[in-house]
This record gives C-alpha cells, sequence and structure tokens, in this order.
C-alpha cells in the first residue's frame, strides 16, 4: 500500500479529510537540488479554530472507546510504518536530506514509539485515597482533552510521533503542526498512517503553517497541553505565552552538547565516536556533539585523528548518492553555521578541515583550540561542524561542561566508567552517556533537558507519557447524603 501515491495530499491540509487550507498552498522543495516535490495545503490561525471545534467533538467519542480498541489503533500505526519503510526513507531523503541508515532509525524509532503507546491504555490509571470520611475516595487520569503538537523540521517523524502516539493513545485528539519545510514526512505521512490505522474523522489533524499557526494553536483555548520541539529561542516563546494562557507547555529545545574525552581513550576509538556525534544527520540534531572537551594531553592528537576522518567523507544528495552527510535544510540555515565557523576562526580557532559549502552542502568542518568564548563553543550550531577545547583537570573540564546555558545530552568517554558516572553527576543534563556519543534516543526512556535546552523529560516511557497527557482528577462516592447543619 503507497500511503501517498495517490497525490491527494497535494495541496491540502488534513481535517479527517483532505481539504483546503485557507492559506492556499506553497511548495515542498527538495534541498539537494532545489526541484519542487510537491505542492503542500497551506493553514492560517482560522483553520486552527475550526481544527479545535472539531476536535472538541472527536475526541469525547474517542477517549470513550474502550482502551483496547485505542491499544489497536496504535498497534495498527507501528505496523503501518513498518510495512511502508520505504516510501516514508524516500521522503525522508528528498525532504530532510536523511542518509538511508538514518532514515532507517527514524522509521524503527517511530513505530517503537506507537507500540509502547500501546501500551498506555491498559495501563493502571487511578489510586485509592484515604479518607477521614464515609466515602470512597481516589485519583484517576482522564485526557486532556485536545493536544497541540508544534514538530520541527530535522527529524521531523521521531521528534512528532513522540508525542502524538502517547496523547492519542491516553483518549486525547491532536492537532499537528508540522514545520513547513518537512510538512510531507512529517504531516502527511502521518495523516495517512492514522487514516488507515483507524483513528475518527477530527481526532488526528496536521496544519501545515508557519509562525502564526503555531501561535493560534498556543492561545487556542480548546487546546490545553502543547508539546513543542524547536529552537530555544521559539521555546521561550511558547512557553511564555502558554503561561499567559494557563496552559501546560512540554518544551524540548536546543542543545550544545559536551562530549568529555578522558586521557585514558583509545583515541581512534574516541575519534570516531566524536565523529558520529557531530556528523550524524549533518549536526542537524538537537543532540549533536556540540563541543569535544579533550584532555589537553591528547588534544592534538585526538583532533588530527578526527580531522583525518571526516576529510574524506563524501558530502551530497540522500537520495541519488551513496554520501554520508547530506545538505543542510536551507540557506539561512547554512549561511548561519557558516556565520559561526568564521567567526570563531576569527577569534582564535583553528580551521584544521572544512569551512566551505557549494550550495547547501557544507563540508564537515573541525575547529581546533576553541576558545570558551567563541561563537562556535557558546552556541548550538546545528550543522556539521566539530569544535575541540583542549582542558586539563577535572574542575575545568567541569566548569567548561557546565558553562553554558544548556543542559541536554553528555557523552564521556574514559576507562575508568565509575569516574566517568561520578563526572557526570556535577554536570547538568537531561541525558548522560558514559562511553558513548550525545546522540541517542530510544522510545522506552524519558527525553528531555534543563536549563535552555527545556522543561525536563516529558517524552518517552509511561510515566513521563501520562503524566504529559492525562490530568489528575480527585473523585469521592459516598452511598448516602452526608447531614450538613445548614
Amino acid at each position: 500500500m503507497a500511503l501517498l501515491e495517490d497525490g491527494a495530499w497535494r495541496g491540502k491540509v488534513w481535517t479527517g479529510a483532505w481539504t483546503d487550507g485557507s492559506g492556499g498552498t506553497y511548495a515542498a522543495v527538495e534541498p539537494a537540488t532545489g526541484e519542487e516535490l510537491g505542492e503542500v495545503g497551506n493553514a492560517t490561525p482560522a483553520d486552527v479554530e475550526k481544527a479545535a471545534a472539531r476536535a472538541v467533538d472527536a475526541q469525547r467519542s474517542w477517549a470513550a472507546l474502550p482502551f483496547e480498541q485505542r491499544a489497536a489503533v496504535l498497534r495498527r500505526a507501528g505496523d503501518l510504518l513498518t510495512a511502508n519503510s520505504a516510501e516514508i526513507k524516500t521522503w525522508l531523503a528528498r525532504e530532510t536530506g536523511a542518509i538511508q541508515p538514518f532514515g532507517d532509525f527514524q522509521v524503527h524509532t517511530s513505530a517503537q514509539e506507537c507500540y509502547e503507546a500501546s501500551a498506555l491504555p491498559s495501563h493502571p490509571y487511578g489510586e485509592l485515597l484515604r479518607s477521614g470520611a464515609p466515602r470512597l475516595s481516589f485519583a484517576r487520569r482522564v485526557p486532556v482533552g485536545v493536544v497541540g503538537v508544534i514538530a520541527p523540521f530535522n527529524v521531523p517523524t521521531i521528534l512528532a510521533i513522540r508525542a502524538i502516539a502517547p496523547a492519542l493513545a491516553l483518549g486525547n485528539a491532536v492537532i499537528l503542526k508540522p514545520d513547513p519545510r518537512t510538512a510531507v514526512s512529517g504531516g502527511a505521512m502521518f495523516a495517512r498512517i492514522f487514516e488507515e490505522a483507524g483513528v475518527p474523522a477530527g481526532v488526528f489533524q496536521v496544519l501545515p503553517g508557519g509562525a502564526d499557526v503555531g501561535e493560534a494553536l498556543v492561545v487556542e483555548p480548546a487546546v490545553r497541553v502543547i508539546a513543542f520541539t524547536g529552537s530555544t529561542k521559539a521555546g521561550r516563546a511558547v512557553g511564555a505565552l502558554a503561561g499567559q494562557h494557563l496552559k501546560r507547555a512540554h518544551l524540548e529545545l536546543g542543545g550544545n552538547s559536551a562530549l568529555i574525552v578522558m586521557d585514558d581513550v583509545d583515541v581512534a576509538a574516541a575519534a570516531s565516536v566524536g565523529a558520529y556525534g557531530t556528523f550524524a544527520h549533518q549536526g542537524q540534531i538537537c543532540m549533536a556533539t556540540s563541543r569535544h572537551l579533550v584532555h589537553s594531553s591528547i588534544a592534538e592528537e585526538y583532533t588530527a585523528v578526527l580531522t583525518a576522518k571526516v576529510e574524506n567523507l563524501p558530502v551530497g544528495d540522500t537520495f541519488r548518492d551513496q554520501v554520508a552527510l547530506g545538505p543542510i535544510i536551507d540557506a539561512n540555515q547554512r549561511d548561519r553555521v557558516h556565520g559561526l565557523v568564521t567567526s570563531s576562526v576569527e577569534q582564535g580557532a583553528t580551521l584544521r578541515t572544512g569551512g566551505t559549502y557549494e550550495g547547501l552542502f557544507y563540508r564537515p568542518t573541525v575547529l581546533g583550540d576553541v576558545p570558551v568564548d567563541a561563537p562556535a563553543y557558546q552556541q548550538e550550531i546545528f550543522g556539521p561542524v566539530a569544535p575541540v577545547t583542549p582542558f586539563s583537570s577535572l574542575e575545568e573540564v567541569v566548569g567548561l561542561a557546565s558553562g553554558t546555558e544548556y543542559g541536554l545530552s553528555l557523552g564521556i568517554l574514559t576507562r575508568d566508567v565509575y569516574a566517568g558516572l561520578e563526572l557526570a553527576e556535577r554536570i547538568p543534563a537531561g541525558l548522560v552517556h558514559i562511553n558513548d556519543q550525545t546522540v541517542n534516543d530510544e522510545a522506552v526512556a524519558p527525553f528531555g533537558g534543563v536549563g535552555a535546552s527545556g522543561t525536563g523529560s516529558r517524552h518517552g516511557g509511561a510515566q513521563a507519557n501520562i503524566e504529559a497527557f492525562t490530568e489528575t482528577q480527585w473523585v469521592t462516592l459516598r452511598g448516602d447524603l452526608p447531614a450538613y447543619p445548614f
């Protein structure tokens, strides 16, 4: 079964059926070639208001279904993701520049998110409470109602489904706003998956659009929870706006993740680990290894080996060629990455390799001896750039690793794993990986950052998902009416 082959999605938004968006259409563009892949329906705030009204009506019936039926829908969605992996990976390659192994990872993890979510409807959803009165008292988890999901361009399947799947499983309706640059692989594809899986009309809707659509989703009274993944700048705005409207916002934001390389490692092996952490998916991953903090006794050797590893990495069209890195998503992002590289070199970093581009293809770049005040050290790069900064002591590296506003992922490479764990306890991070790089994700694990990287673990694992997408309700029952002195 081909999900999008019939073309019904072209120029449309998904409201339970393919309909015109009130903002007209725009072109989905392949970054590698500039080729137009099709017209996408463009939503406006008016579409959000209508979608919310549909969602409120549809959610009541969806939540009232026997839990086995919602579980079955999520299992079918996981099966459909797996069965249509070739088509989904084609769109991921063409729309996002993902190489095939990264496409495989996205499809596999997205399916696992659905399978894990399918266990939520049957999960215990309350507890008995003691009461001083002669009554039955208990707390139970109930759906929030309508959940808004705002997803980014870089990993559009995983970063949408990890909120969509548990929210649906727990009895909510979902309105998804995918990034307009990846509205096919991260939007239309999900519309078809959940339609085929059996989600009733109105329970899941897809509204591609710009920042005005995202803002409308946050302020819409019927939408009670926002799950946002994106930049820290945008996340601050979403969080502030959600707070004004007294609704929860689960924010998974940017990162500037450190990989600490101790002096007892196999340098060649460590450089391989570090290279993957930085250059996977062109560095366009929130968890990407953005700072290589390397013990001064091996820093030059590590930088040299890392440079040699990436100098000959093939960069090109991930759909048509066998390459290691694809294109940057667009010219604005490419120029931002290049600006961070050039300004950091001006401030004293050594350009060891890279720092050039053709079109949207940016060469993998290694910067040596990066000063701590350089832009490539202080800011999230979101591109294929590996800044290396040496350190001499544990106290120094703790200060370095903790010295930015971000706190997403941390990797520590050392033969002494217990010393590594002890070191990790001194550095704020939502995710810690001893003897691995910083890019790791599993559907069963809670995911989230601290500081400017977000509001903590809100995705992954039953408990985090239940807390994210339900409300706690206190209920009491009496057999007879009580007597009051009025």
